[in-house]
Protein backbone atom coordinates (compact mmCIF):
# COMPACT_ATOMS: atom_id res chain seq x y z
CA UNK A 1 0.00 0.00 0.00
CA UNK A 2 2.83 2.34 0.96
CA UNK A 3 4.67 1.79 -2.29
CA UNK A 4 1.47 2.47 -4.29
CA UNK A 5 1.05 5.83 -2.54
CA UNK A 6 4.68 6.72 -3.19
CA UNK A 7 4.30 5.85 -6.88
CA UNK A 8 1.17 7.97 -7.17
CA UNK A 9 2.96 10.95 -5.57
CA UNK A 10 5.93 10.53 -7.88
CA UNK A 11 3.60 10.37 -10.91
CA UNK A 12 1.88 13.62 -9.85
CA UNK A 13 5.28 15.32 -9.48
CA UNK A 14 6.32 14.28 -13.01
CA UNK A 15 3.04 15.49 -14.51
CA UNK A 16 3.35 18.78 -12.64
CA UNK A 17 6.92 19.26 -13.88
CA UNK A 18 6.02 18.44 -17.46
CA UNK A 19 3.30 21.07 -17.29
CA UNK A 20 5.98 23.77 -16.86
CA UNK A 21 7.88 22.85 -20.05
CA UNK A 22 7.29 25.43 -22.83
CA UNK A 23 8.08 24.80 -26.45
CA UNK A 24 9.44 27.39 -28.90
CA UNK A 25 6.56 28.74 -30.98
CA UNK A 26 8.28 31.01 -33.53
CA UNK A 27 9.57 34.10 -31.72
CA UNK A 28 10.13 37.07 -34.05
CA UNK A 29 9.52 35.23 -37.31
CA UNK A 30 7.65 37.76 -39.48
CA UNK A 31 7.12 40.20 -36.58
CA UNK A 32 10.01 42.73 -36.84
CA UNK A 33 8.90 46.31 -36.06
CA UNK A 34 10.56 49.73 -36.06
CA UNK A 35 11.02 51.99 -33.04
CA UNK A 36 9.39 51.03 -29.75
CA UNK A 37 6.13 49.21 -30.46
CA UNK A 38 4.54 47.44 -27.48
CA UNK A 39 2.11 45.66 -29.79
CA UNK A 40 5.03 43.99 -31.55
CA UNK A 41 5.19 41.12 -29.07
CA UNK A 42 4.55 37.45 -28.58
CA UNK A 43 4.76 34.88 -25.82
CA UNK A 44 7.96 32.91 -26.06
CA UNK A 45 11.46 32.60 -24.62
CA UNK A 46 13.31 35.85 -24.08
CA UNK A 47 17.04 36.33 -24.53
CA UNK A 48 17.50 36.26 -20.75
CA UNK A 49 16.00 32.69 -20.72
CA UNK A 50 12.75 33.81 -19.13
CA UNK A 51 9.51 32.54 -20.68
CA UNK A 52 6.79 35.14 -21.12
CA UNK A 53 6.01 38.26 -23.12
CA UNK A 54 8.90 39.20 -25.41
CA UNK A 55 9.26 41.85 -28.11
CA UNK A 56 10.48 42.11 -31.67
CA UNK A 57 10.78 45.88 -32.07
CA UNK A 58 13.99 47.93 -32.28
CA UNK A 59 13.49 49.21 -28.73
CA UNK A 60 13.78 45.77 -27.19
CA UNK A 61 17.56 45.90 -27.52
CA UNK A 62 17.64 48.83 -25.11
CA UNK A 63 15.04 47.41 -22.71
CA UNK A 64 16.57 43.90 -22.93
CA UNK A 65 13.27 42.09 -23.45
CA UNK A 66 13.77 40.80 -27.01
CA UNK A 67 12.60 37.37 -28.04
CA UNK A 68 15.37 34.78 -28.24
CA UNK A 69 15.64 34.95 -32.05
CA UNK A 70 15.44 38.74 -32.49
CA UNK A 71 18.94 39.19 -33.92
CA UNK A 72 18.42 36.24 -36.28
CA UNK A 73 15.01 37.21 -37.61
CA UNK A 74 15.51 41.00 -37.41
CA UNK A 75 19.17 41.62 -38.38
CA UNK A 76 20.46 45.20 -38.20
CA UNK A 77 20.37 47.07 -41.51
CA UNK A 78 22.66 50.10 -41.79
CA UNK A 79 21.55 53.16 -43.70
CA UNK A 80 22.84 53.14 -47.29
CA UNK A 81 23.32 56.34 -49.28
CA UNK A 82 24.22 57.17 -52.86
CA UNK A 83 27.49 58.72 -54.01
CA UNK A 84 27.82 62.49 -53.79
CA UNK A 85 26.36 64.46 -56.68
CA UNK A 86 28.51 66.90 -58.62
CA UNK A 87 28.98 70.28 -56.97
CA UNK A 88 26.39 72.84 -57.92
CA UNK A 89 27.34 76.20 -59.30
CA UNK A 90 27.81 79.11 -56.92
CA UNK A 91 24.55 80.45 -55.56
CA UNK A 92 25.52 83.99 -56.62
CA UNK A 93 27.92 84.96 -59.41
CA UNK A 94 30.68 87.56 -59.18
CA UNK A 95 30.93 87.48 -55.38
CA UNK A 96 31.84 85.06 -52.59
CA UNK A 97 29.04 82.54 -52.28
CA UNK A 98 28.26 78.90 -51.50
CA UNK A 99 28.07 75.74 -53.60
CA UNK A 100 26.26 72.54 -52.62
CA UNK A 101 26.38 68.82 -53.29
CA UNK A 102 23.94 66.19 -52.05
CA UNK A 103 23.43 62.45 -51.77
CA UNK A 104 20.25 60.44 -51.31
CA UNK A 105 19.10 57.65 -48.99
CA UNK A 106 18.92 54.32 -50.78
CA UNK A 107 18.04 52.24 -47.71
CA UNK A 108 16.80 53.47 -44.35
CA UNK A 109 18.46 52.10 -41.22
CA UNK A 110 16.42 49.47 -39.38
CA UNK A 111 16.71 47.20 -36.37
CA UNK A 112 19.26 49.45 -34.63
CA UNK A 113 21.49 49.73 -37.71
CA UNK A 114 23.82 52.69 -38.29
CA UNK A 115 21.84 55.91 -38.91
CA UNK A 116 22.16 57.91 -42.11
CA UNK A 117 25.13 60.30 -42.44
CA UNK A 118 24.90 63.94 -43.53
CA UNK A 119 23.13 64.25 -46.87
CA UNK A 120 24.31 67.73 -47.86
CA UNK A 121 27.69 69.44 -48.01
CA UNK A 122 28.36 73.14 -48.54
CA UNK A 123 31.57 74.90 -49.50
CA UNK A 124 32.58 78.45 -50.23
CA UNK A 125 33.09 79.42 -53.87
CA UNK A 126 33.28 82.28 -56.30
CA UNK A 127 32.47 82.39 -60.01
CA UNK A 128 34.04 84.86 -62.40
CA UNK A 129 31.24 85.06 -64.95
CA UNK A 130 27.62 86.07 -64.50
CA UNK A 131 24.62 83.96 -65.54
CA UNK A 132 24.90 85.36 -69.08
CA UNK A 133 28.51 84.23 -69.35
CA UNK A 134 29.99 87.73 -69.17
CA UNK A 135 33.20 88.38 -67.25
CA UNK A 136 32.56 89.83 -63.82
CA UNK A 137 35.21 92.54 -64.17
CA UNK A 138 36.91 92.19 -60.80
CA UNK A 139 37.65 95.35 -58.85
CA UNK A 140 40.25 96.01 -56.20
CA UNK A 141 39.32 94.97 -52.69
CA UNK A 142 40.13 92.46 -49.97
CA UNK A 143 41.64 89.11 -50.80
CA UNK A 144 39.06 86.32 -50.81
CA UNK A 145 40.65 83.01 -49.80
CA UNK A 146 39.65 79.39 -49.33
CA UNK A 147 41.35 76.08 -48.59
CA UNK A 148 44.11 74.68 -50.79
CA UNK A 149 41.94 71.56 -51.20
CA UNK A 150 39.47 73.65 -53.20
CA UNK A 151 42.28 74.81 -55.47
CA UNK A 152 43.24 71.23 -56.34
CA UNK A 153 39.93 70.85 -58.16
CA UNK A 154 40.56 73.75 -60.51
CA UNK A 155 41.19 72.97 -64.23
CA UNK A 156 44.79 72.91 -65.40
CA UNK A 157 43.96 73.27 -69.12
CA UNK A 158 41.66 75.50 -71.13
CA UNK A 159 38.79 74.25 -73.30
CA UNK A 160 41.26 73.63 -76.16
CA UNK A 161 43.58 71.48 -74.04
CA UNK A 162 46.27 74.14 -73.69
CA UNK A 163 47.95 74.37 -70.28
CA UNK A 164 46.86 77.31 -68.18
CA UNK A 165 49.26 79.69 -66.46
CA UNK A 166 50.39 77.89 -63.26
CA UNK A 167 50.39 81.20 -61.43
CA UNK A 168 52.46 82.01 -58.36
CA UNK A 169 52.33 82.12 -54.56
CA UNK A 170 52.31 85.02 -52.11
CA UNK A 171 53.51 84.67 -48.52
CA UNK A 172 51.80 86.76 -45.85
CA UNK A 173 52.34 87.36 -42.13
CA UNK A 174 48.96 87.21 -40.40
CA UNK A 175 48.28 90.26 -38.28
CA UNK A 176 44.67 89.90 -37.09
CA UNK A 177 41.60 87.73 -37.51
CA UNK A 178 38.05 87.84 -36.18
CA UNK A 179 36.98 85.28 -33.52
CA UNK A 180 34.29 83.98 -35.88
CA UNK A 181 36.93 81.96 -37.75
CA UNK A 182 36.95 79.33 -34.97
CA UNK A 183 33.34 79.56 -33.73
CA UNK A 184 31.53 77.83 -36.59
CA UNK A 185 31.81 74.04 -36.68
CA UNK A 186 30.69 73.09 -40.17
CA UNK A 187 32.56 70.83 -42.59
CA UNK A 188 33.29 73.62 -45.08
CA UNK A 189 34.63 75.98 -42.38
CA UNK A 190 37.08 73.66 -40.56
CA UNK A 191 40.08 74.97 -42.54
CA UNK A 192 39.52 78.45 -41.10
CA UNK A 193 40.67 77.29 -37.65
CA UNK A 194 44.28 77.30 -38.86
CA UNK A 195 44.24 81.00 -39.71
CA UNK A 196 46.16 82.18 -36.66
CA UNK A 197 47.78 85.52 -35.83
CA UNK A 198 51.58 85.56 -36.03
CA UNK A 199 51.85 82.68 -38.50
CA UNK A 200 53.14 82.83 -42.05
CA UNK A 201 50.63 81.62 -44.65
CA UNK A 202 50.97 80.92 -48.37
CA UNK A 203 48.23 81.84 -50.84
CA UNK A 204 48.29 80.53 -54.41
CA UNK A 205 47.20 82.77 -57.29
CA UNK A 206 46.17 81.00 -60.48
CA UNK A 207 43.32 80.77 -63.00
CA UNK A 208 40.47 81.55 -62.79
CA UNK A 209 41.21 83.84 -59.82
CA UNK A 210 44.10 85.39 -61.76
CA UNK A 211 42.78 88.38 -63.65
CA UNK A 212 42.92 88.13 -67.43
CA UNK A 213 46.23 89.45 -68.81
CA UNK A 214 47.07 91.13 -65.51
CA UNK A 215 49.08 88.38 -63.84
CA UNK A 216 47.53 89.14 -60.45
CA UNK A 217 44.72 88.11 -58.11
CA UNK A 218 42.46 90.44 -56.17
CA UNK A 219 44.12 91.46 -52.91
CA UNK A 220 47.47 89.77 -53.63
CA UNK A 221 49.35 92.90 -52.55
CA UNK A 222 51.57 93.19 -55.62
CA UNK A 223 50.84 96.91 -55.85
CA UNK A 224 51.53 97.49 -52.12
CA UNK A 225 54.76 97.79 -50.16
CA UNK A 226 55.70 95.31 -47.42
CA UNK A 227 54.54 97.58 -44.62
CA UNK A 228 51.03 97.95 -46.00
CA UNK A 229 48.31 96.27 -43.96
CA UNK A 230 46.08 94.32 -46.36
CA UNK A 231 42.66 92.80 -45.76
CA UNK A 232 41.47 89.26 -46.37
CA UNK A 233 38.15 87.42 -46.02
CA UNK A 234 37.45 83.68 -45.85
CA UNK A 235 34.95 82.41 -48.41
CA UNK A 236 32.19 80.37 -46.78
CA UNK A 237 32.00 82.46 -43.61
CA UNK A 238 31.69 86.22 -44.26
CA UNK A 239 32.39 86.96 -40.58
CA UNK A 240 35.84 85.33 -40.76
CA UNK A 241 38.21 88.07 -41.90
CA UNK A 242 41.34 89.92 -40.84
CA UNK A 243 44.54 91.60 -41.93
CA UNK A 244 48.02 90.55 -43.02
CA UNK A 245 51.25 91.95 -44.47
CA UNK A 246 52.90 90.70 -47.63
CA UNK A 247 56.27 89.00 -47.13
CA UNK A 248 57.22 87.97 -50.65
CA UNK A 249 56.07 86.53 -53.95
CA UNK A 250 57.36 83.05 -54.86
CA UNK A 251 56.92 80.55 -57.67
CA UNK A 252 55.47 77.82 -55.44
CA UNK A 253 53.81 77.63 -52.04
CA UNK A 254 56.02 75.96 -49.42
CA UNK A 255 53.94 76.44 -46.26
CA UNK A 256 52.49 73.44 -44.39
CA UNK A 257 49.11 72.27 -45.81
CA UNK A 258 47.10 73.78 -42.93
CA UNK A 259 48.65 77.19 -43.64
CA UNK A 260 48.26 77.05 -47.44
CA UNK A 261 45.28 78.67 -49.17
CA UNK A 262 44.18 79.93 -52.59
CA UNK A 263 42.84 83.22 -53.86
CA UNK A 264 39.34 82.86 -55.17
Amino acid sequence: MGSSVEFACWLLLVVSTLGQIHTVVGGCLGKCCRGRDLSCSTTDWRMDRVYGTCYCDEGCVRTKDCCFDYFTECPAQDCAVSDWSFWSGCAKPCQPSVRVRVRHIEQQASNSGEPCPRLEQRAGCREYRDHQGRSCGLKSGPAFITSMQFGKGRPKHDSYGNPLDPGFCVEFALETRTPHCTVENRPHTHWMRYITEGFKVCVACGPPAMRNNSGSCQGDGQESDKEAVLHWQAVGNPRCSGTWKKIQKTQQCTCPPQHSFVFI
